[in-house]
């Protein structure tokens, strides 16, 4: 600590931080900030599992057996967009929150 502080300012590097604000995100109610939401369209899912692997909330669960393959539950979903950039078929789209 005491090398750290007889350092000048000047002498010390300058760190650019980019990305998102928030890595990890915590299983809270979303309330009524989410903004946007994951619409799927399914009958261009593969049930490739790839949404439901880079969810930071773990709330997409695939059901291959299902007409309606990804289930999302809104209750917790942040509407973060991962799952659109993810998805190799680009099945998902962000749509805006209708309240």
């Amino acid at each position: 600590m005491e090398k750290q502080q007889e350092q000048p300012m000047k002498m010390l590097k300058k760190r650019n931080v980019l990305g998102p604000v928030a890595t990890d995100f915590t299983a809270a109610n979303t309330g009524n900030w989410r903004i946007e939401r994951p619409e799927v369209d399914y009958s261009r899912c593969s049930k490739c599992r790839t949404c439901e692997r880079y969810c930071p909330t773990n709330v997409i669960e695939i059901r291959p057996d299902d007409q309606e393959c990804v289930y999302i539950n809104f209750d917790y979903c942040k509407g973060c967009g991962i799952c659109t950039n993810v998805c190799p078929r680009q099945c998902i789209q962000l749509i805006p929150e209708v309240r």
